[in-house]
């Protein structure tokens, strides 16, 4: 079979949006340049779209022309292989996801334990956020709202107010061993996200199981976050202006 036969029996086979690199088609040394020139023929003649240096996609077409790919396809690489995880989409990539704002960035954020240098890719921009905690499966959606109330004041087209309750109602619904969860992971934060989560939980938990983040924090440092007594009520209890 012809290389450009085989590259095209391959990518029917792919989902739409899937994004790849010629390392999906298991070429031998002698073939892996043969493999290029034909993903690169294949995007001039617009049966696929190029992402960015070495990745494509098959696109999906609408009357508003091609729809990129989802952000963990555009960045999955990065977040690790199989059970291995080195990362976890965070940030402005999730803030939709959690119900804190409607807008869509072009800026995907990662949370990783060792950072990087920002890049691009098409019309993205990807941006790493150090996490010190062990990133498993299991506490990325943990990881996830501790960023988003670390990040409160960054959280596009919403105010602290709407984002504060939003927030409280993510932790309130949680079942009891994730917000202990949540407390476990948030010493690992800044202080002022770990005054802002106990501040949430007390209302929830009531003081005790709280007691962990009460005790980390110095109780004559503030925290200026801009939330209002109407939305935390017990925010001067915790510092928090």
């Amino acid at each position: 079979m012809q290389v450009s036969d085989y590259i095209r029996n391959t990518i029917s086979r792919l989902p739409i949006s899937y994004v790849f690199t010629y390392r999906d088609f298991n070429p031998d040394v002698n073939d892996r340049e043969a493999i290029i020139k034909a993903l690169n023929r294949m995007v001039a003649k617009g049966e696929i779209a190029k992402l960015s240096k070495g990745k494509y996609y098959k696109p999906k077409e609408t009357s508003f022309g091609l729809v990129p790919p989802d952000q963990y396809q555009v960045v999955k690489d990065l977040l690790g292989k199989g059970d291995n995880l080195t990362g976890y989409l965070t940030g402005y990539s999730i803030y939709t996801k959690l119900g804190l704002t409607t807008q869509v960035s072009n800026t995907i954020q990662i949370g990783r334990n060792e950072t990087r240098p920002t890049l691009q890719r098409g019309l993205y921009k990807i941006s790493f956020v150090k996490q010190k905690n062990t990133i498993t499966e299991k506490n990325i959606p943990f990881l996830q709202i501790l960023d988003a109330i670390r990040f409160i004041k960054k959280i596009p087209d919403t105010t602290i107010d709407d984002a504060c309750k939003r927030l409280f109602e993510i932790v309130k619904n949680s079942n009891e061993s994730d917000q202990i969860q949540m407390i476990r992971l948030a010493k690992k934060y800044p202080p002022a996200t770990r005054a802002f989560l106990g501040a949430m939980l007390e209302r929830v938990l009531g003081n005790r199981a709280v007691e962990p983040l009460s005790k980390s924090l110095n109780p004559i440092t503030k925290y200026k976050i801009g939330v209002s007594s109407t939305c935390l009520p017990n925010a001067t209890k915790w510092n928090i202006l």
